[in-house]
């Protein structure tokens, strides 16, 4: 994966455009307030499981990335296993930016 998507994170983390933590998460997806939806590639089967089924319930994007501690380390907060950005603009450029990376 590339780096440059994890230093946009930061900045809609920094910008209190982000949601953490399954539960809240699942809110946000099912008020369609959640843009795209970023979960780490160690997640837990279940958790990862219900995010993604809930993002393609409610057609919202949903990516695997980067292990929790690199996510984790991006965002300045420890033990972080998926973020929801809830800004168009960073999930736009997120999801161009992820998509380039897939491609490579």
């Amino acid at each position: 994966m590339s780096g440059s998507y994890l230093n946009l994170l930061g900045l809609a983390v920094r910008a209190g455009k982000c949601t953490f933590g399954e539960g809240a998460i699942v809110k946000e997806i099912q008020k369609k307030n959640a843009k795209v939806v970023l979960i780490a590639n160690d997640t837990g089967k279940q958790t990862k499981k219900k995010l993604t089924d809930k993002c393609s319930f409610y057609h919202i994007p949903c990516y695997t990335v980067d292990d929790r501690d690199t996510l984790s380390q991006a965002i300045g907060k420890e033990g972080r296993v998926a973020i929801a950005v809830l800004d168009q603009g960073f999930a736009k450029k997120l999801q161009s930016l992820l998509d380039e990376s897939i491609r490579g």
